[in-house]
């Protein structure tokens, strides 16, 4: 079958290429506008051409984050972190963790750990030395890196933690929404979704102060920046919304698949990891203008995303695998 595949997309590239050949050969006219030859090369130009690589992880896994040359995963149900090769998927580590993990974020040098039991742990990227373990709230839901401090969502305690990456001293605790679950750091502020108040925060970076409150959908969960919006996902209305940054204007709400449950964006799309229905799908939104760009299937359950800047990454918590497109 996977032979088949491949003879059949040359097959079409081969079709496209000899067209193309002929239609210069009959005019010298320049080709249509809306043909995309670097994507032709690139083998993107249809969306079918996008296949799925499934790697085992650990049981349960949920959080994703990527290190630059590398894929981590927190398997939630198995307490341990799995270090995968973004090349091709090779298992590098598993490292053991004290808490149940949760949430990922990479401060270029180390991997942080959100503890759904408590607490954030740092781990060495480059080898998995477990480094420290530091207390924060209960249950924390998501993780961000603003270029020089960790900042933890304590979801049974309706604040964030702010730390110093470089020793996990805490520098603030910072009263949020009822039950803060994601956060995205804009490059000179912190978004935070509260799921129970349908609300969306804006905190300074530099001393925590709230510059905002923003009215959402129903169940808000993760949170992308795309260099000048934020993104939300509503977990209970099957939709994203997006906000301006630098002033909370909602700018419209977007239909992407049931029970959105992750966000990342890739330079140009928002990939939507939806967890609800058969839970195996990932809607991509054009960030210009919300426009659906497609639903790709992956592994059952699908919690988490990243984007390796190439491929995009989505973990399957009922399948214990992460997909790669």
């Amino acid at each position: 079958m996977k032979n088949r595949v491949v003879i059949s997309a040359l097959c079409v590239i081969s079709f496209v290429a000899c067209s193309a050949s002929l239609s210069y050969t009959q005019s010298t006219s320049a080709p249509p506008p809306s043909t995309n030859y670097e994507k032709i090369a690139l083998l993107k130009w249809y969306p079918a051409i996008q296949t799925r690589a499934v790697f085992a992880t650990g049981a349960g896994p949920n959080g994703i984050a990527f290190d630059g040359s590398s894929v981590w995963v927190a398997n939630s149900g198995a307490q341990t972190l799995t270090k995968l090769r973004a090349s091709d998927g090779t298992m590098l580590v598993t490292v053991d963790l004290p808490g149940e993990p949760w949430a990922l974020a990479f401060d270029g040098a180390n991997i942080w750990v959100g503890n759904y039991s408590g607490g954030v742990t740092k781990v060495r990227a480059s080898d998995g030395t477990v480094l420290n373990t530091f207390t924060t709230g209960s249950s924390v839901l998501a993780i961000a890196f603003d270029g020089a401090n960790i900042w933890a969502a304590n979801g049974f305690g309706n604040f964030v933690t702010k730390l110093r990456a470089a020793d996990g001293t805490i520098l603030g605790t910072y009263t949020v929404g009822d039950y803060p679950w994601g956060l995205a750091f804009d490059g000179a502020n912190i978004w935070v979704a509260n799921w129970n108040s349908n609300t969306l925060t804006k905190l300074r970076a530099s001393d925590g102060a709230t510059l905002g409150t923003y009215q959402t959908r129903y169940e808000p969960d993760a949170v992308a920046f795309d260099g000048n919006n934020i993104w939300v996902t509503n977990y209970g209305a099957s939709s994203v919304t997006k906000f301006r940054a630098i002033d909370g204007a909602n700018l419209g709400t977007f239909a992407v698949g049931p029970c959105p449950d992750a966000i990342a964006f890739d330079g140009a799309s928002l990939w939507v990891a939806n967890y609800g229905g058969s839970g195996n799908t990932i809607t991509k939104i054009r960030a210009s203008d919300g426009a659906n760009m497609g639903t790709f299937q992956v592994g059952g359950g699908a919690v988490g995303v990243a984007f390796d800047g190439a491929n995009i990454w989505v973990t399957a918590t009922f399948d214990g695998t992460v997909s790669k497109l």
